[in-house]
């Protein structure tokens, strides 16, 4: 059994066994009672500058290697999202580069016939975000010029995602929460999109919690006002939308607007705090799921999602439960910093060389915070190889002074 000192809120330190590897199971057939995908995280070289404002260089091994381990488990992977330090050290130049190599790589999945995938396209294995990000929102003018700006860049963006053949999410806009005058010039930029779009789109509302440039977005600090622009545009073009993905962290709002939504658009859940409730449903409507935090806890996702196919709703929710306190964990306040505990379990369970992001956001949460991760993670049984895990554990510990 594996065991490790760790500090004791109290001072002082404790010894931890940890609980052995659960042995999670790999579905055998595709899952199809809830769509689910699952935002993955890049992986950067251990020799690159990894600072702030240095361009990105990744572990294409690593970071890809990460993407075919989420598809082992029948899940979709999001990409190239905020999950992925899109706005947070990740650049246009690089994100490109990542879009089209997983979708080089989702397109090996489908052809290699996989029995947990069979019947799924690259869409459904992968989408990933458009945004505006190669913009710098200070430099884009007001006005009608900063729209058509922000209008051209989305566009540029689209293009590299239909071409690879993923699903396009259509991000939030920094610039464009800048420039926008209104809901009016919101529904303009996202109407032009829309009718532009050649398949369906994800739509992604994104809040404050986590980015905090995008407050007011759709025109209206207000959420209720908000919500009434956004659905608006939906009805207006239910055929070009395939779902919408909503992180306000606000499980009755979602509830509200899951119920509201045209027939055929899902509500694909970005709520860390209270996906357990939202994906099991109400007995009449459920959402569905693109979660950071199915990056951490894939495996009993994966094992939740296969109870509901198999008509075990009571084992699913309670599955789902047993990694809520991760979740709230992971995504506690200051809840951008939610990608850094993310990496973390990554680097714990062995699927990158070192504890390492891109921009430095290594350094994003606090020693007492991940050493609670690791802990909620062992009560999950989400430590894949705690032999692993408890020697990188003590090591970090030591560097960082806890352990002499």
């Amino acid at each position: 059994m594996a065991a490790l000192l760790l500090p004791a809120v109290d001072g002082g330190l404790y010894e931890r066994a940890l609980r052995p590897a659960t042995a999670w199971a790999r579905p055998s057939t595709p899952l199809t009672s809830r769509h689910a995908y699952a935002a993955a995280h890049v992986i950067p070289s251990t020799t690159a500058e990894n600072t702030s404002g240095a361009p990105a260089r990744l572990d294409w091994d690593a970071t890809l290697a990460y993407r075919h381990e989420l598809w082992s488990y029948g899940l979709g992977v999001a990409d190239a999202m905020d999950t992925a330090q899109r706005g947070m050290g990740l650049d246009w130049a690089a994100t490109q580069e990542l879009i089209r190599r997983s979708a080089q790589e989702a397109a090996a999945v489908v052809a290699s016939g996989q029995p947990a995938l069979a019947g799924k396209t690259v869409r459904d294995l992968l989408a990933c975000g458009a945004g505006t990000d190669q913009l710098d929102p200070a430099d884009v003018p007001d006005g009608e010029a900063g729209l058509a700006v922000v209008l051209e860049a989305y566009r540029e963006q689209l293009a590299v995602v239909s071409g690879s053949g993923a699903k396009v999410i259509l991000m939030a806009s920094r610039a464009l929460a800048r420039v926008a005058r209104g809901p009016e010039d919101y529904l303009r930029v996202y109407s032009t999109l829309l009718r532009e779009a050649t398949e369906p789109v994800i739509l992604h509302w994104l809040g404050t919690m986590f980015d905090p440039a995008l407050a007011g977005y759709w025109g209206a600090d207000d959420v209720a006002a908000a919500t009434e622009t956004f659905v608006g545009l939906i009805r207006s073009h239910p055929d070009a939308v395939d779902g919408v993905k909503v992180s306000l962290l606000d499980a009755a709002h979602e509830v509200a607007l899951r119920a509201a939504l045209p027939d055929g658009v899902r509500l694909y859940t970005g709520d860390d705090f209270n996906y357990p409730e939202l994906i099991d449903g109400d007995g009449e409507r459920h959402s569905d799921a693109l979660l950071g935090v199915f990056a951490a806890i894939y495996p009993a996702a994966s094992a939740a999602l296969q109870a509901y196919d198999a008509g075990r709703p009571a084992e699913a929710r309670g599955l789902l439960d047993s990694t809520r306190e991760l979740g709230r964990q992971l995504f506690s306040a200051p809840t951008f910093y939610y990608k850094t505990g993310i990496a973390f379990l990554s680097w714990l369970n062995g699927s990158q060389p070192g504890f390492q992001m891109v921009g430095g956001l290594h350094s994003g949460r606090s020693v007492p915070h991940l050493v609670r991760t690791l802990e909620l993670a062992d009560e999950a049984g989400l430590l894949l190889d705690p032999e692993l895990a408890a020697a990188r554990m003590t090591g970090f510990l030591s560097v960082n002074g806890v352990i002499l």
